[in-house]
């Protein structure tokens, strides 16, 4: 009987280990687990004797796969793999999968959230703005920005999207008008980031692009702080108090921005989650957890990787 150990530092929620310890033995797999633990060491010993691992945003390095001898299949319950040594885990034949869309709708509607918060002026007793008929712009358009177009259709916005790697067909069947310049994206009111951090991306989002964006626009990333020159940020806010900028995934030179805008401006310009925040909700948790679940068995049931992230050859 294969072998599965569920090894998270940031555990699951319980209801989502139930789930997944039944998944496992209701398809012949054995289950084991490691939560909360303190060091890679005991990451480490814990998965030497495991063929299967579900995993969130723990670090699986070269160490890990060397000491994980019968490991065939990792499954990052998520959709971000970049705590994983895809290299290392290839040249030991090992499978990694993610679970994309499963925490899909928990951003979107934390992006939601948040930019009302914002645009409300965090309930402050002043006067806000609202965001129906709203522009919004989404920088990538899989399974995130999809949940984003479905939720803005109660705002009665228009969305747009720019995606290289998606036809006209694909972007509009999605529900939004397809663009071929990033730089016109930038002119809607709210521009949204769901791309990863690749060469091409890491700091692609800059004062250049920024000082496209229209009178009290909004630049949202709940992808990859690496996307967004920070610099820019700090430059646009000097000149233009107007913008505003939503962050679920940190900031790396509050103080300097403070010194350069002040407190309080800061506070009307800036949202930053203490954490990234977008998949943390209790529903995400189980969808994500479950389907790695399901890959696994799937896996060993008929060797079927239809979410493998390292190449299907090895």
């Amino acid at each position: 009987m294969p072998s599965v150990l569920l090894a998270t530092f940031k555990p699951f929620n319980k209801i989502a280990v139930d789930g997944i310890e039944k998944i496992c033995k209701d398809n012949g797999l054995t289950f084991d687990k490691i939560e909360g633990y303190k060091t890679q060491e005991e990451l480490y010993a814990a998965a030497e004797s495991a063929e299967a691992c579900i995993v969130r945003s723990d670090k699986l390095d070269e160490e890990f796969f060397n000491r994980a001898k019968n490991l065939k299949i990792v499954v990052r319950a998520g959709a971000g793999v970049d705590t994983i040594d895809l290299d290392a885990a290839s040249k030991h034949h090992v499978v990694v999968e993610n679970t994309p869309g499963q925490n899909a709708n928990a951003v979107a509607e934390m992006v939601f959230g948040l930019l009302i918060a914002m645009k409300r002026n965090h309930f402050d007793a002043t006067s806000g703005r609202e965001i129906r008929g709203s522009t919004l712009g989404l920088y990538g358009c899989g399974n995130v920005s999809r949940a984003m177009i479905e939720v803005s259709k109660g705002f009665a916005m228009k969305c747009y999207a720019y995606d290289p790697f998606l036809s006209d067909e694909q972007i509009k069947e999605s529900g939004a008008e397809p663009l071929h310049d990033l730089k016109e994206l930038f002119k809607c009111d709210i521009v949204s980031l769901h791309v990863p951090a690749t060469p091409q991306t890491v700091n692609s989002i800059n004062e250049d692009l920024m000082s496209l964006m229209p009178k009290n626009g909004v630049l949202v990333d709940a992808a990859r702080h690496e996307v967004v020159d920070e610099d820019s940020i700090i430059s646009m806010f000097q000149k233009r108090p107007d913008l505003g900028y939503i962050s679920d995934v940190g900031f790396t030179k509050m103080e300097e921005l403070k010194e350069k805008i002040g407190a309080y401006q800061m506070k009307k310009q800036l949202i930053v989650t203490p954490k990234k925040m977008g998949a943390q909700t209790l529903e995400s948790n189980i969808n994500a957890g479950l389907a790695a679940a399901k890959q696994i068995a799937a896996y060993f049931k008929d060797g079927s990787a239809i979410h493998q992230v390292n190449g299907k050859a090895f």
